[in-house]
């Protein structure tokens, strides 16, 4: 087991990635803070997994669940942020402003929070993981999902910066970028998509485990694309 009695912090813990990740970081012996707007300790019958029912939206939520964390566990040793949402179909002339402020809520914003609520632990205790979901068009942008693609860019900015800030208190962030992950709500959404070619929620879940662990106590300011047979 590579993460023995690392406290584990999981936002988006029981999504369609979320569950896999979750579930390979009990796995790995992580003790899990599993953190969802709508989630329960029997979603992941597991002695060292834990629930938080939150959302995510404000400085303050953050800062509770982090802190309720610590109470619990004395420590955060890894941040890993599942939480994002996804719109696209319209070009940036006629996407409106609810959608892009929704993109930047959740996909950028919530972030932000949450890094912020777990660092001045870590860096007191000089040691801590910091990992991120971004997205492919990130760096790769295409028509018709402007205001998801820049929320996820500047997702990338957000990670590589924090990444330089605390280089010296033996904290790593590290992004990852997938292509189309195989989840039962892509299959719903895209019927007559090749799903043989997009990522495997549980190669992404093995890649954080990985990156969270000891062994991967140099690999900081990464951005890591995975995507699957859609190169």
């Amino acid at each position: 087991m590579p993460l023995p009695d690392k406290v584990v912090l999981i936002t988006g813990a029981n999504g369609g990635l979320g569950t896999a990740v979750t579930s390979a970081f009990l796995g790995a012996g992580a003790r899990v803070a599993g953190v969802a707007r709508k989630i329960q300790n029997s979603d992941f019958p597991h002695a060292n997994f834990t629930a938080y029912s939150a959302e995510l939206g404000s400085a303050d939520a953050a800062r509770a669940v982090a802190a309720a964390v610590i109470a619990k566990w004395q420590r955060i040793d890894a941040l890993v942020h599942l939480v994002g949402v996804f719109a696209g179909g319209k070009s940036v002339a006629e996407t409106d402003d609810a959608t892009l402020e929704q993109m930047i809520e959740v996909n950028l914003r919530s972030a932000f929070y949450m890094i912020r609520a777990v660092l001045p632990e870590m860096r007191a205790r000089g040691a801590g993981r910091i990992l991120a979901i971004g997205s492919r068009t990130a760096v790769d942008p295409q028509p018709l999902v402007g205001a998801y693609s820049a929320s996820k860019a500047a997702l990338i900015s957000l990670v590589r910066t924090v990444a330089l800030e605390n280089k010296d208190r033996g904290i790593s962030a590290n992004v990852i970028l997938p292509g189309t992950m195989d989840t039962p709500v892509n299959r719903a959404a895209m019927p007559d998509a090749d799903p043989t070619k997009w990522v495997e929620p549980s190669q992404v879940a093995s890649l954080l485990v990985h990156l969270a662990s000891d062994q991967a106590s140099q690999i900081s300011g990464a951005v890591i694309p995975v995507l699957g047979g859609d190169l």
